[in-house]
This record gives structure tokens, sequence and C-alpha cells, in this order.
């Protein structure tokens, strides 16, 4: 199968057209051929090595972790899926890969596609669309009538999570350029803050929820809009020990990141909110729940440009410009 392969770790690095043979399935996988892949900033994270402790990948590496495809072939112990099914998923850690003709995919973590979606539409769908879920459902419990900010609301995440938190009947604060200040409020964004000429700080109070996805300049400025009691969910970090343990990680990567959020947990304490942090999870219960809101009109993606599989490496270049409204997409099939 034609694949593209990350062969040593380094920012910028170009991934190598390569030809590999189709990877072995388990019993619990089923084999999609894959249509297209959606790319994100982790991808790119990965590709530099900033995630090499986290996430100790032997390279070579196919990279890709979105996925949009026709099932070819499952494992004896797949009851839901057949071949010929439409699904797409965010490929579990260690078994990523969707820059490639085919991938295998847990059947936990897969889903059928949304009827109404084209395959790239699809594609950009898992990985920023279960981060919105697992932040604002599985972890903040967002409520109706609560405020949440939402930063960088034109990206990747934050077009999904304006829309999601929207549905959820929650008022809704973001951050966007001048030039994407429409399209946020297009999908639900009450109020829209132009981070090149206003400052956070001086219009948001009483915020329920932050979805944090900046750096740490911006990490201490969010803090200080939650009303006592809220809730700043990060995606950028840092890691907290609650991550340790979940991705059951050696007592040298633990006690790590127990240092680099002490910091700011103590901050959080201090003003009587609480940090948490996310690293989405593959999950095709919760991907499922996303296809039902997709096929009502409650929510759609937003894709930004769609290359073809041959320029794999210009979308990714593409991706680490930050500039992408919405996902970036490879057309694979």
């Amino acid at each position: 199968m034609k694949a593209f392969v990350l062969e040593a770790y380094g920012p910028g690095r170009p991934l190598r057209a390569a030809e590999l043979r189709v990877p072995d399935l388990h019993d619990d996988e089923v084999l999609v051929e894959v249509h297209a892949a959606g790319l994100n900033p982790l991808d790119v994270k990965i590709r530099s090595g900033a995630f090499k402790l986290i996430l100790p990948y032997r390279l070579p590496l196919v990279l890709g972790h979105d996925v949009a495809g026709v099932v070819v072939k499952t494992g004896p112990r797949v009851q839901r899926f057949k071949p010929g099914d439409e699904v797409y998923a965010r490929a579990d850690d260690f078994r990523i890969g969707s820059l490639a003709e085919f991938i295998p995919v847990k059947e936990v973590s897969l889903a059928l596609k949304p009827r109404g979606l084209s395959m790239e539409e699809a594609a950009s769908v898992p990985l920023a669309g279960l981060t919105a879920w697992q932040a604002l459902v599985q972890k903040a419990k967002l409520q109706r009538g609560q405020k949440v900010f939402i930063q960088a609301g034109s990206g990747g995440v934050g077009t999904f999570a304006i829309q999601l938190a929207r549905h959820l009947g929650a008022t809704v604060a973001t951050t966007a350029s001048a030039a994407s200040a429409a399209l946020v409020r297009s999908l639900g964004a009450d109020v829209v803050i132009d981070y090149k000429t206003q400052h956070v700080e001086d219009l948001l109070r009483d915020q329920d929820v932050v979805l944090h996805s900046q750096d740490a300049k911006e990490l201490d400025k969010s803090l200080r809009v939650l009303k006592r009691g809220g809730t700043l969910i990060s995606l950028s970090g840092p890691p907290d020990p609650a991550f340790g343990r979940e991705t059951k990680a050696s007592w040298p990567v633990r006690l790590a990141v127990r240092l680099l959020s002490a910091g700011v947990r103590r901050r959080a304490q201090r003003l009587g909110v609480a940090y948490e942090f996310l690293f989405m999870k593959a999950n095709g219960q919760q991907l499922g729940e996303l296809s039902r809101l997709i096929d009502a009109g409650a929510i759609r993606p937003v894709i930004d440009r769609v290359f073809p599989f041959e320029s794999t490496n210009e979308a990714l270049a593409y991706v680490e410009t930050g500039r992408a409204k919405g996902k970036v997409v490879v057309r694979v099939k």
C-alpha cells in the first residue's frame, strides 16, 4: 500500500512516500480502506518529537489520526461492522496511520459515517469533535444557561466546540481574528473577541468553563475570567497528575508531569477554580453521538482545504502555520 512515513523526529521534517505491506489485523479490529484523512496539530507535534516521552512511537511511523473510509475486512471478534460499511474514526494511540491506503482500527473506536457527509467532511470530524465532546460533555458537564469561553474559535477544535456548546444551551464567548468573526458567529458564538486588538480579561468575567488551547500567558488570563468553582480544561498543557495515572506513565514521567503543572494548579487553587488537562482518546460510542448531532443538523464540519494524497507534506506544512479555519484534510482515494 502507499503511505507517508516519518523516519526521524524533527520540526518540519518531510514525510517519505513509501510502499508498505498492509498492516496485520488484530482480532478486535476492522481494516479500513482510507478514502480521506484529517490532519491535526497533534500530527505536527508528533512529527517534531514534542510528544516522544508521552507517546514513545517506534520509527519509522505512518502519521495520521483521523480516518474516513470503507470497511474491507473484520477481525473474528468484531460484531458491529461488516465489509462495505462507510465508517470514520480517530485511530487509537500506537495504531495511528491514516496517511496510508489502509489502516486497522479497533471496533470500539469506530462509528458509521454520518449519512450526509462526504468522506472528506467525515475525516475532519473525529479528533476535533471528540476533543470538544470530552472537554465540554464528559469533563465540564456543561449545562444550559452556563457561560463558556472557547479559545481560538475558528480552529479545528474551536469550530466544533462552539457548535456543541450552543447545542447544550450555553452562552459562548470566543477569540478570533476580524477576518474569522463572521464564521464563528455563524457557528453560534455570542461574544467574539478580536485577539489582536482586545483583551479577554477586560471583556469577560464569571465564566463557568474555559476551553484553553493557547500558551501559558493566555492560560493565566483565562484562569482569571472564571467564576469561583469554575473549571479550566486545557488542551495544550501542562499535563496534570491525572493524565499520568490515566496513561499509566512511568514514575519519572509522572513526577515530571506533577512538577510541570504544580504552578498552574496552585494558581487555580488560590482563585477557587479547577484546572484539568485533556488528552483526548478514541471513542466510537461518543463519535456515534456526534454522528447523530451532525445528521440532525446541530453540528456541521468546517473545512479549510482538501489536499491530494501526493501533497501530504504541503498539507502538514499548512496545518503548522496555524492559519487554517476549521480542518485540513487529505484525500487519499
